[in-house]
């Protein structure tokens, strides 16, 4: 016991000193807080240039940003290294049936480094203010038809603040007469929406396409169906993610984040509403027939309500068998008037009434079983059957829920190739947002998968490798956790030292064996003494099976002796009768002599 309480005392003051020791680093951490990157700077400038023989654990490898290019055809390309807008139309549009104060699109974009980069040049498009209108949009390098390559859109995006409300979808402008960027708003016509949004808890990951009627010359938004997998990460972690959609010209299509799928599906089968309508339809002008019964189960016309059946009986009633408590005060009320209440001085007859005292528990009931007039409780009624009602059968009337009669829909057509879609010819940017700092980068129009993979790879790879390069192992994350939360410093030490305690727990503690002078207080034999009785008792005890199995051998070979000298003396007297007879025989008889 004492060997346990010790090391329990030892853990305890391990893991108050630990923390005690990071408290009183704070003040000094926080003194040198200002110059710890010029330190390491010049700490790692000196390791390089004298090459010194220390153990100091190597730097983390730096990775160089260079801008991403295309490696193949490509209708749009835009990693925005220049710095600028250059080739970006901000809008100067209004929003329709909104309010003056906000139906402007003057949102705020720039060209920014993005929030603790690690690669430094690395420039994106910058989404700045919050709750207001922003549009934005660039030409491609020609209109994009679909005809019979894929359609492959990329880009990349990240919450650096997180995000409340608001969305980060590209829109793919049609290509019309009417089209104007100056005036890009939200009722532009566009072909595919896509990218992510959110509201509440509600996180989308949006494909959108307008398929125009090919009978009315109509636009009617597709929805792809909603993804399975949770997106919840790609909105709350502040990394930057990569999204990506592929259209192929068979309809099926693709959409993936970081280079994953996470949904995919078909044009034709796969959307809401469907591209195509229905063949046939309800007429509806067609109504129910008045004598059309819909009744699975009516009641019993010949059943009849029982002689005995008492509707009128009570479901409850008092319990004859019950007995007033003894000791039950019944001239005494439940609530009496506070003897300790006044009237207030302010109070006023006139206007308030007279005063009466608020009324109270009687304190003469805590001590009684109950005060009042004594009521038998109330029980089910044994007899209680309600009211009748005959039981239900099958109607033999039953005809079906009605539905009207299908017709030819008018309005219906088939079209097998939704991947052509209308053609476009501009990227555009049109969001509201209640979180600031949205940052996008390196947007990628283009046909090829492989052309999207190496923009990806130059791009947002880089950016996930140097992310990468500049966490922290798994020591330095648990030390950084630390910082932060100094009463995981008592965890650490417990999870080290918690497997050490209980090894030299199972190793050091043991039956414990009584003291030779605790065998002098009794007669008890101690464990010496005992030994060597248990081994003469087993010495003893070999000898007598020894000695047994000497005599049963001794008895064996005198028996054996016996029944020999037996066989011998019955061989004699044989011999001796044989020998008698021979001599008897008158052949053996000498002849007399005259």
């Amino acid at each position: 016991m004492e060997l346990k309480w010790l090391l329990y005392v030892t853990l305890l003051a391990l893991g108050i000193l630990a923390a005690q020791a990071h408290d009183m680093d704070e003040d000094s951490d926080a003194d040198d807080v200002v110059d710890i990157e010029d330190d390491l700077d010049d700490g790692i400038e000196e390791v390089e240039e004298s090459k010194s023989e220390t153990s100091s654990p190597p730097p983390a490898p730096k990775v160089t940003y260079r801008p991403p290019v295309p490696t193949g055809e490509v209708y749009f390309a835009e990693s925005f290294d220049k710095g600028t807008l250059d080739g970006w139309i901000l809008s100067r549009a209004k929003k329709d049936d909104t309010d003056d104060e906000i139906a402007k699109y003057d949102g705020k974009w720039e060209v920014q480094d993005m929030k603790d980069t690690k690669l430094p040049g690395d420039k994106g498009l910058v989404l700045v203010t919050r709750a207001k209108h922003h549009a934005i949009s660039s030409k491609l390098s020609k209109p994009f038809v679909f005809d019979t390559k894929p359609l492959i859109i990329q880009y990349e995006v990240n919450f650096q603040n997180g995000i409340e409300c608001g969305g980060a979808y590209v829109k793919l402008l049609s290509k019309t007469p009417e089209l104007n960027l100056d005036q890009f708003h939200d009722k532009t016509p566009y072909t595919i929406m896509f990218g992510p949004d959110k509201c509440g808890e509600d996180y989308k990951l949006h494909f959108i396409f307008r398929h125009k009627n090919p009978k009315t010359g109509k636009y009617e938004e597709k929805h792809a169906k909603r993804p399975d997998a949770d997106l919840k990460s790609y909105f709350t972690d502040k990394k930057t993610h990569l999204y990506t959609l592929v259209l192929n010209p068979d309809n099926s299509f693709e959409i993936l984040v970081d280079q994953t799928v996470v949904n995919s599906g078909n044009l034709l089968n796969d959307m809401s509403p469907p591209v195509n309508p229905p063949r046939e339809i309800e007429d509806p002008n067609d109504q129910k027939p008045e004598d059309w019964d819909e009744r699975p189960k009516i009641p019993d016309p010949d059943a009849v309500k029982p002689d005995d059946w008492d509707e009128d009986a009570p479901a409850k009633i008092a319990d004859e068998n019950a007995v007033k408590p003894e000791g039950w005060l019944d001239d005494e009320p439940e609530y009496v008037a506070d003897p300790d209440a006044e009237k207030p001085e302010d109070w006023d007859e006139d206007m308030d009434g007279e005063w009466e005292a608020p009324q109270i528990a009687n304190p003469k009931c805590e001590a009684a079983p109950g005060c009042g007039t004594w009521q038998r409780p109330m029980i089910d009624n044994p007899n209680y059957k309600g009211k009748w009602k005959p039981p239900m059968i099958d109607n033999v009337n039953y005809q079906g829920i009605w539905k009207p009669r299908k017709i030819p829909n008018p309005d219906f057509f088939e079209d097998l190739e939704p991947f052509k879609m209308t053609p476009f010819t501009a990227v555009g940017l049109e969001l509201w947002s209640m979180t600031s700092d949205i940052f996008f980068d390196n947007f990628i129009i283009c046909t090829e998968r492989a052309v999207a993979d190496d923009w990806a790879n130059d791009g947002w790879g880089l950016k996930k490798a140097a992310d990468g390069a500049a966490e922290p192992g798994v020591v330095g994350q648990m030390m950084a956790a630390a910082e932060e939360r100094p009463w995981l410093w008592v965890v650490y030490i417990l999870t080290v030292a918690l497997p050490v305690f209980l090894v030299v727990l199972f190793c050091c503690s043991g039956k414990k064996q009584p003291s030779a002078a605790e065998y002098k207080k009794t007669d008890a034999p101690q464990p010496d003494v005992m030994d060597d009785e248990k081994e003469e008792e087993k010495d003893k005890g070999e000898k007598e099976e020894e000695e047994e199995e000497e005599g049963n051998e001794e008895k064996l070979g005198s028996a054996s002796q016996e029944e020999e000298e037996e066989e011998e003396e019955d061989d004699r007297k044989r011999a001796s009768e044989e020998e008698e007879t021979v001599n008897r025989s008158p052949r053996n008889r000498k002849p007399r002599k005259d």
